[in-house]
């Protein structure tokens, strides 16, 4: 492929991706002639993309990865996993729900819950955890709303609401990166990048090159990143904006390891057995 061609890069619209890619969009580092189109969108919509093989590089769900293997190969860097931690179940402070693992799985039964898009690791985690669910479907940064106006009873939530649900109002009533690192004793993978096939092996592994860079670039210039990223952080000062970057840019983000690489074939392997996904899916990253 051509290098005067700019790149379709896909990240959504949050703190954590812009500041991965801080140092590509400010013109940091050397990318070796290659040159990125940031597209920002939600990641529903990024997953939806890439089921066409629309974008060159794309952030995505590690759920949706299961549906875009004949498109995508995995990269090494740009994974966001939840170490203990991920997305939450929250409620309106007020409403009354059973703390009992069984009981609250029984409640959470007869509610309707709103999630962020079904093709989101958030959405299949949930499944993972309680199987059938009533859910409907609400953009990510409308589901404290959307509760609030009760065409839904829980909220599913992800990105900065993990940091800001409290202040919003807003009780957790269960952390699937809590109970998923419970379960498993494995960090819950939420997303990661991946890249088109029809890059050679060696385009691949050079792409992969210049955006792990542009990580290690961001986590070595911290403060500059953050002040980039602020921008996208609907609300958040700087230092949860801070908080919320180290939750997902670290160690993970620059390469899976080894037990990165067992949470997703876990996390898919398991939502395979239960019928969650259509085939086996046999990892494929980028060398």
């Amino acid at each position: 492929m051509p290098r005067s061609e700019a790149l379709s890069l896909g990240h959504s619209p949050d703190p954590d991706d812009a500041f991965m890619f801080f140092a590509l969009a400010e013109n940091k580092i050397n990318t070796h002639g290659w040159s990125f189109e940031h597209v920002l969108q939600d990641i529903q919509t990024l997953n939806e993309r890439a089921t066409r093989g629309e974008l060159a590089i794309s952030a995505i769900s590690i759920h949706a990865y299961a549906y875009v293997l004949d498109k995508y190969a995995l990269l090494p860097c740009g994974a966001s996993m939840g170490d203990g931690y991920g997305p939450m179940l929250v409620v309106r402070k007020g409403v009354e729900f059973p703390t009992e693992p069984t009981a609250l799985l029984e409640w959470l039964h007869t509610q309707t819950i709103a999630v962020p898009g079904l093709m989101t690791s958030a959405y299949l985690s949930l499944r993972l955890y309680m199987g059938e669910a009533k859910t409907v479907v609400i953009p990510f940064d409308e589901i404290f709303a959307a509760v609030t106006d009760k065409r839904a009873d829980v909220g599913l939530i992800i990105h900065e609401g993990q940091l800001t649900y409290a202040q919003e109002g807003f009780e957790k009533v269960l952390d699937l990166g809590e109970w998923w690192k419970a379960e498993t004793g494995l960090p819950l993978p939420l997303g990661g990048n991946v890249i088109r096939k029809d890059f050679t092996p060696q385009e691949r592994s050079e792409i992969n090159g210049v955006l792990r860079e542009s990580i290690e670039y961001g986590l070595e210039h911290r403060a500059a990143g953050v002040a980039h990223a602020l921008p996208l952080g609907r609300g958040m000062g700087e230092d949860l904006a801070d908080k919320f970057i180290g939750m997902y840019v670290n160690d993970y983000t620059l390469d899976y390891g080894d037990s990165g690489r067992a949470a997703i074939r876990e996390f898919l392997g398991r939502a395979h057995k239960a019928g969650l996904i259509p085939a086996p899916v046999a990892l494929e990253f980028v060398e």
